[in-house]
């Protein structure tokens, strides 16, 4: 098995978990404070990762539009977090997790329109029984 399915495999389970204990940790608390604890807790957790595996030094090595896009990944992924945690908040999990999931949806049409990314008749029916799923789990 190649590695990237590895890592694939395992950030669907821990993003499982994101969901079981997230939905735990908001019962009394607002969630965009949730949202901000739990992000403070992953940057430290990140930075201290990266420190051991002695990956600091790489730094200095990013190009200003990688570093634009990252911080524009980093926004993107602090909106999601705040939407998420505030649906995870007042909704069922498995529906909430289902709908957030239709991710792979959008995914696939901007890697399609701005990546230059093959659009294939079996990618596109694979979107469509995920869009299918996620109403049926509703």
């Amino acid at each position: 098995m190649q590695l990237w399915i590895i890592y694939a495999l395992l950030s669907a389970v821990f993003a499982s978990l994101v969901a079981i204990l997230g939905k735990v940790g908001l019962k009394d608390i607002d969630s965009t404070l949730a949202t901000t604890v739990r992000a403070c807790i992953m940057a430290g957790f990140l930075v201290l990762l990266t420190f051991v595996l002695g990956k600091w030094n790489g730094l200095s090595e990013i190009q200003n539009k990688s570093l634009v896009f990252i911080l524009l990944s980093g926004v993107a992924g602090a909106l999601s977090w705040l939407a998420y945690f505030a649906a995870l908040k007042t909704g069922p999990t498995s529906d909430v997790s289902a709908l957030d999931r239709l991710s792979i949806v959008f995914v696939f049409v901007f890697a399609v329109l701005f990546l230059g990314e093959a659009f294939t008749w079996k990618a596109a029916l694979g979107v469509g029984l995920i869009v299918s799923g996620a109403f049926l789990m509703l």
